[in-house]
C-alpha cells in the first residue's frame, strides 16, 4: 500500500522473518546445486554453481527409487486411512459419550505422547518379531518371522502411534461442537454411530485431512523402523532406498542429492494441494471455542 510506513518494531519482524525464510531455503538451494555436480566439483567448489549440467542424475537416480517411492506412498496411503478412522472415532467417543473412568483413560493415552519413541524400539522390535503370522508372499509381503520383512510392520506401527496425537486433536475439536446439533440429531432418530459419520466428520474434514498429512509424512521420511525391520528390498520404503542408492552408486553425491529433490516431489505435491486444509486443521483442533 503506498504511503505505508512500517513502525520500527513492524520492520525488526519482517527483517526477521526474510532471514528465516531465507535460512529454511537455503538448504534446498544447496541440494538443487549439488545435485549438478561431481564430487570433483563438491570438494574443490563447494559455494560456486555447477559448470555443467548432468539431467542424467535425475534420471539414473529415478530409475533406481522409483519402487521405493511407490512402496511409500502406497504403504503411507494405507496406513493413513486407519491411523485417521481409529483417531476420529476414538476422539468423538471421549468428546461425547460418557463412561466410567474416561478421563483416567484419556490422560493415560495423553501419557503415551511423553515416551520417546526409541525408548520402545527394541520391546516393539521384539513383540513384531514374535507374533504369530502364517501365510504365503503376497503384496504385503507375508511370510517372514511375525512381521519382520512385511508392509503390515510399517503399517500398523504408523496406525497405532499416530493415533495419540490425533485422538487429541479430534476430541479437542469435537468437544467445540454445539451439543444442541447432536441432540437434534437423537431426536431426529439418528443412532450415535450415525451422528459420528453424517455430523461430526463432515464437520471435521480439515482436522482430518491435517491429521493424513502429518501421518503420511511421517510414514514416508522414517528411516529407523523401516531399516530395522524390512529387509527384503521389494517392499523396502524411499528413506532407506535413497540412502542404498547412493552407497550403490560409490558415494556420488549429485546423483544421491538428485534422488532426494525426485523424492520430495510427493510431499510437495501433497502440501501444495493440502495446505489450507492443514493451516486451518490445526487452528481449529488446537484452540477450543
Amino acid at each position: 500500500m503506498r504511503g505505508y510506513k512500517f513502525t520500527f518494531g513492524q520492520l525488526m519482524v519482517i527483517i526477521t522473518l526474510v532471514i528465516l525464510a531465507v535460512l529454511t531455503l537455503l538448504p534446498f538451494y544447496m541440494t538443487l546445486m549439488i545435485s549438478q555436480k561431481t564430487n570433483g566439483e563438491i570438494l574443490n567448489h563447494f559455494w560456486a554453481w555447477p559448470r555443467e549440467y548432468h539431467p542424467e542424475y535425475f534420471t539414473k537416480a529415478f530409475l533406481f527409487i522409483k519402487h521405493y517411492m511407490l512402496n511409500s506412498v502406497t504403504t503411507g496411503a494405507i496406513s493413513i486411512i486407519g491411523s485417521v478412522f481409529l483417531s476420529s472415532l476414538a476422539g468423538y467417543v471421549f468428546a461425547r459419550l460418557e463412561f466410567g473412568g474416561k478421563n483416567v483413560l484419556y490422560m493415560l493415552i495423553l501419557a503415551l505422547m511423553m515416551i520417546p519413541g526409541l525408548l520402545t524400539l527394541v520391546p516393539a522390535f521384539l513383540w513384531y518379531k514374535e507374533f504369530p503370522l502364517v501365510g504365503g508372499n503376497n503384496w504385503l509381503g507375508i511370510g517372514g518371522s511375525g512381521f519382520l520383512d512385511t508392509r503390515w510392520a510399517v503399517i500398523i506401527a504408523a496406525i497405532s502411534g499416530g493415533q495419540v496425537f490425533g485422538t487429541f486433536l479430534c476430541r479437542t475439536f469435537f468437544e467445540s461442537i454445539p451439543s444442541s446439533l447432536f441432540e437434534s440429531a437423537r431426536m431426529d432418530g439418528a443412532s450415535e454411530f450415525q451422528c459420528y459419520y453424517k455430523l461430526a466428520l463432515p464437520l471435521s474434514l480439515p482436522i482430518l485431512a491435517t491429521l493424513a498429512i502429518m501421518g503420511f509424512v511421517g510414514v514416508y521420511n522414517d528411516y529407523i523402523w523401516p531399516l530395522i525391520t524390512i529387509g527384503n528390498d521389494k517392499i523396502q520404503l524411499f528413506s532407506v532406498g535413497v540412502t542404498k542408492f547412493g552407497a550403490e552408486g560409490n558415494l556420488d553425491q549429485g546423483p544421491m542429492m538428485a534422488g532426494y529433490l525426485i523424492g520430495a516431489l510427493p510431499l510437495i505435491l501433497l502440501f501444495a494441494v493440502g495446505m489450507k486444509f492443514y493451516v486451518e486443521g490445526l487452528t481449529r483442533g488446537a484452540v477450543k471455542s
